[in-house]
């Protein structure tokens, strides 16, 4: 008879379940590096751009 009146509730966190030791990563980079890169690739493209492009007089 028990087994009749259990009911089953939804699972609440709707698949939000995270799972940190999947996440683990050999590779770490402090952010300074990350931004430094970012400008830097950023002044190359411009001074590409500048020269590449530039108009010939």
């Amino acid at each position: 008879m028990s087994k009749k009146l259990k009911k089953y509730l939804p699972q609440t966190t709707a698949g939000l379940v995270r799972y940190y030791e999947e996440e683990i990563s050999n590779i770490k980079l402090h952010p300074v590096y990350i931004i430094g890169g970012a400008i830097t690739l950023m002044i190359i493209i411009i001074l590409l751009h500048h020269y590449l492009y530039a108009p010939l007089y």
